[in-house]
């Protein structure tokens, strides 16, 4: 059996148990075991939301009895207040939340595809809340004012000694601003990203961007030069204020 095979296979199986539970409503996969199925690969994982009856959800989260009996399971991390990261003894990767119909209405998510589902189960849940992630799109004043001072403070901290404060400013959160600077830059492959983790894929979607990435992160010693690198970069692209500029060379040093 291939991994594909393995991954939906087993997907089908945790389905068939929040049914047997009896307080089951649907199981809905999500990512490369949702509508992305050409995109499982050997080191894809299973993600899935099992919703359930109001009132069943911390029965759920309590005993993982449900998972367990499925397929025995060797580690299990309850990552957030709704689910868990499991691995199973055949080495099976797995990440999950389990809600009820109702708290499906106030999160973020992306469409989902139907595994198994109840006559109660509402087919408008599968497809997506429709609410975004991370706030929406931001303007690219927003962002190029985010990534500036990000450098301008990162590099006030790296004068004071604080080499892993100044690496995680420069070189993690400009970083992240921009990622979602791209858009203005280049046009997005035909790859298809993840609006909960812009860094997957990125390098399929932005890939004259994503060639730049390594002297924007050169490493823990050398967060300046990595400071100049996304400085000049981002001069080529946009009207980079002189005063800034001047800032943030000046720190470089």
């Amino acid at each position: 059996m291939s991994h594909r095979e393995q991954l939906l296979h087993r997907l089908s199986e945790i389905a068939e148990s929040v049914r047997h539970s009896g307080k089951g409503i649907a199981v809905l996969g999500l990512g490369s075991t949702g509508h992305e199925l050409d995109r499982i690969d050997r080191y894809s994982d299973i993600d899935f939301f099992a919703i359930v009856a109001e009132g069943s959800k911390e029965e759920f989260i309590a005993s993982l009895q449900w998972l367990e009996a499925v397929h025995p399971i060797a580690y299990a991390f309850q990552n957030t207040a709704d689910g868990f990261k499991v691995l199973f003894a055949d080495g099976i990767f797995a990440e999950f939340a389990v809600f009820s119909p109702s708290e499906l209405n106030n999160i973020a998510y992306a469409p989902g595809r139907v595994i198994w589902k109840s006559d109660a189960f509402d087919d408008r849940l599968a497809e997506g809340s429709g609410l975004p992630p991370m706030g929406g799109k931001r303007s690219l004043d927003w962002l190029l004012g985010e990534i500036l001072t990000n450098l301008y403070v990162g590099l006030g901290r790296w004068h004071r000694g604080e080499k892993l404060a100044a690496l995680r400013l420069v070189q993690g959160h400009a970083i992240d601003r921009l990622m979602e600077l791209a858009m203005y830059i280049e046009p997005a492959q035909s790859a298809q990203g993840d609006p909960f983790a812009p860094e997957r894929r990125f390098e399929a979607r932005f890939p004259s961007l994503a060639a730049r990435l390594p002297t924007f992160m050169q490493g823990y010693d050398h967060t300046p030069e990595s400071a100049l690198a996304i400085l000049e970069f981002l001069g080529e692209h946009f009207d980079v204020n002189p005063a800034v500029h001047s800032a943030i060379t000046g720190l470089s040093s």
